[in-house]
């Protein structure tokens, strides 16, 4: 595993991994769901565990087989939907009355 992370240390972009796992993608969903793509990686990678006990072959399959969920994830749906970044998890919350803002409802109007 340890020539795995310093293969993937050295990488930065959701192309270069894509890249490096030799995993084809389509460039529209990439361009606009990169760091998504990326960040839902890292939770997968996160959610897997310790790799010990698999040898380098093993984790590489387990890692390519994580990015390509990730990238599927984007291709089947939105950053919206899926909802990787707090932003994202907000969304429901975004409706600001105005009167929350200390304006009476009546000069809101007008």
């Amino acid at each position: 595993m340890r020539q795995l992370q310093q293969e993937m240390a050295g990488l930065s972009t959701a192309e270069e991994f894509l890249d490096h796992f030799a995993i084809a993608y389509e460039r529209r969903v990439v361009d606009v769901n990169r760091l998504h793509i990326l960040k839902r990686f890292h939770d997968y990678l996160d959610a897997e565990g310790e790799f010990d006990g698999f040898d380098e072959e093993a984790c590489r399959a387990i890692c390519s087989g994580l990015l390509l969920r990730a990238y599927l994830d984007f291709v089947e749906s939105d950053a919206i939907t899926e909802k990787v970044f707090k932003v994202h998890q907000d969304q429901a919350n975004r409706y600001v009355p105005l009167t929350s803002l200390g304006l009476p409802a009546a000069d809101a109007a007008g």
